[in-house]
């Protein structure tokens, strides 16, 4: 019989005595996470179980130069520490990591991985078939081969000697078997016999010649081996989420165009026909389409440097690749690792993706955590004060990027305001005006998870002429939220129930963010098009595609239990919204169609009671209202009552709106 999915995608049954499809997940085998050092022994619990499966962790001082790449891993023990900038031999010190747990890893007291007040990065890669392996061996000085469990042709291989002083080798698949490249300098390629015995890697084994850097009589080694689109993940088994390829720069903006099928979340690159450093992105620090028609200030930390993290990075990432993010002088050659962005997961819990956060500000620089994840965007709104506007930033654009939902302003750099989206959470300045952190002001920050079937967002350059953009929701969108960043223009919204005067279908109708307008008939904004599981279109309009604009569309969905994408139709008194929850939805935003009326927001952190509601709305900087009663609570979603105050459910009339359990 065949293979059958469970429900909830979570793994494969074989019935009739099959073999069991195994279900992985990148975010099962991959992290990138952010902590801040106190000097004093800690914990990290990212969710990698590098403990009984096995792997590596690759720690980084963000802040302060002079402190090493650090590796340690599960072949040799996590005490055992290599730095990737020097050639030494392995160190036995504990105060670096100490341990490897089922969920994370610990740090013990050593500055150069826990100096107190110091900001570091770790990326921690498990072992597993198709993605990565680790492997140690002792060397023979002869020709010989390494067996490996990787499950597929290995791409890249790393290898280090470990009893003694001697530079890092790179084997590479977009290199011939007779060159390797040297992490722990900037080196173009080198060209020998001996490292790799001219030899190409398989499904099975490495080959290794006589070169002391990878195979000396009596020395030790170690090996981190990764793989390229092998599949092996995903419901199907048959995502890739790992590439190791190589592009050649042009001259001018757009120089590179990496074509990987998905977006990354970690890339390391390295020029090879020229003295580079390698150099590594990930989207926790700042890989970002912050400007994505010019320069460069994606976070940039260099492998085979001491130096601290710096804003000199040049690519940036997009729904299905990479692409360079700055004007190039000349043609280079460089190879590349890219991890794919995650989760892959299907989120269950409304709570996993989505959370609110209200707090007085203390105009004191601050990180605030809470969120209970990593926000992607973030939406804030000051409660008791009328004069701010409301503030949309998100990861990939970078955090310091800022838009009003409320107006129809151009994306501006607004330092010391939003400073980061973190771990857990997000990091204010001191910025003296705006929802943040003003001293006496009380805010309410939104946060949203990107995730499958529930939230995605996508970065794009305007055509000018009717066209598709690509998405990752992995579904259909049922709500777009598009805005043009480099001019002003207008929050065009894009909902499936949407229907202006009656006669339109949903593709052919707009309706504004920033305004509080009713729904009219367009047949430009979305092209008369509805979107796919894959792409939205858009049309010749410049608030959704002008020629050479810079545009950000935020995509949701209705994920059963998470998240309801709705519509309903007033009845004067009051109705149930049933959005298929198992709990009282957290979040409500409602706007009416067929007649003026703002973009209410509701959440329980200000308070979704039976009694009086607090409400924003984002269309507005006004100050929350706390004297109605518009909705209550019920456990399938919740209850909309006609006030006049909000006119919510009048009768006949028409809302849209989206819930979040």
């Amino acid at each position: 019989m065949p293979l059958q999915a469970t429900s909830g995608a979570a793994s494969y049954d074989a019935f009739g005595g099959g073999v069991p499809v195994s279900v992985n997940y990148i975010e099962d085998v991959f992290s990138t996470y952010l902590y801040k050092g106190t000097g004093v022994a800690q914990t990290i619990t990212n969710g990698i179980d590098v403990s009984t499966k096995g792997g590596l962790v690759w720690i980084k001082c963000r802040n302060v130069a002079g402190e090493s790449h650090v590796l340690a891993d599960s072949a040799r023990g996590a005490s055992r520490a290599l730095r990737t900038n020097a050639s030494d031999a392995e160190v036995n010190d504990a105060g670096r990591v100490s341990a490897f747990t089922t969920s994370g890893f610990s740090i013990g007291t050593d500055g150069e991985l826990n100096g107190n007040g110091n900001t570091h990065v770790s990326w921690t890669f498990r072992k597993q078939p198709k993605f990565f392996d680790v492997v140690t061996w002792t060397g023979l000085g002869a020709n010989r081969t390494i067996a490996h469990n990787l499950g597929s042709v290995p791409a890249c291989i790393i290898v280090k000697r470990t009893d003694a002083s001697a530079s890092w080798s790179v084997y590479h698949r977009s290199l011939a078997n007779t060159q390797y490249l040297t992490l722990n300098t900037n080196d173009d390629v080198s060209t020998d016999t001996t490292t790799w015995n001219s030899t190409t890697a398989t499904s099975t084994v490495f080959s290794l010649g006589t070169d002391t850097r990878v195979n000396a009589s009596g020395g030790t080694y170690v090996a981190y081996i990764f793989a390229h689109d092998a599949g092996g993940f995903g419901l199907t088994g048959t995502d890739n989420v790992i590439s190791c390829g190589s592009f050649t720069t042009g001259t001018g903006f757009g120089a590179f165009n990496v074509n990987l099928g998905w977006e990354p979340q970690w890339v390391l690159i390295k020029r090879t026909d020229g003295f580079r450093d390698w150099v590594i992105y990930d989207t926790m620090r700042g890989f970002n389409t912050r400007n994505l028609t010019g320069d460069a200030d994606a976070s940039a930390l260099y492998p085979n440097l001491s130096s601290a993290e710096d804003l000199n990075g040049y690519v940036g990432p997009y729904a299905t690749g990479f692409s360079s993010v700055y004007t190039g002088t000349a043609s280079a050659n460089y190879i590349y690792i890219a991890i794919r962005r995650g989760p892959m997961k299907v989120p269950t819990s409304g709570t996993s993706v989505f959370n609110t956060i209200v707090r007085a500000g203390t105009g004191t620089a601050t990180s605030v955590t809470g969120a209970g994840f990593p926000p992607d965007f973030m939406i804030s709104h000051s409660t008791n004060v009328g004069s701010n506007n409301v503030a949309a930033n998100d990861k990939l654009r970078g955090p310091l990027q800022f838009m009003a939902t409320n107006t129809t302003g151009a994306e501006s750099t607004v330092a010391n305001a939003l400073v980061s989206l973190d771990q857990d959470g997000f990091s204010v300045g001191t910025l003296a005006g705006g929802p943040y952190n003003v001293s006496g002001q009380t805010n309410a920050a939104w946060m949203f998870r990107r995730a499958p079937s529930f939230f995605d967002e996508v970065c794009y350059i305007g055509t000018g002429s009717a066209t598709t953009v690509t998405h990752n929701l992995g579904v259909v969108p049922e709500m777009i939220i598009v805005k043009p960043r480099s001019v002003t223009s207008n929050w065009q919204v894009f909902h499936k129930d949407l229907n202006a005067l009656g006669t339109e279908t949903p593709d052919d109708s707009r309706i504004r963010l920033n305004s509080d307008a009713a729904a009219t008939a367009n047949n430009v904004i979305w092209n008369s098009t509805l979107p796919t599981s894959t792409v939205f279109s858009v049309g010749a309009s410049s608030d959704s595609n002008g020629s050479g604009n810079t545009l950000v569309a935020y995509l949701f969905a209705t994920c059963a239990g998470v998240s309801k994408v709705f519509s309903y139709t007033g009845n004067g008194s009051s109705q149930t919204i049933n959005c298929g929850f198992t709990s009282s939805a957290r979040f409500v935003l409602i706007k009416r169609t067929d007649d003026v009326g703002d973009w209410y927001v509701w959440d329980t952190a200000r308070g979704i009671v039976s009694g009086n509601d607090s409400h924003l709305s984002l269309n507005t900087a006004d100050a929350e209202v706390t004297t109605d009663d518009t909705i209550d609570t019920d456990s399938t979603g919740f209850v909309v009552n006609q006030v006049s105050a909000t006119n919510v459910n009048v009768s006949s009339a028409t809302y849209i709106g989206l819930a979040i359990a």
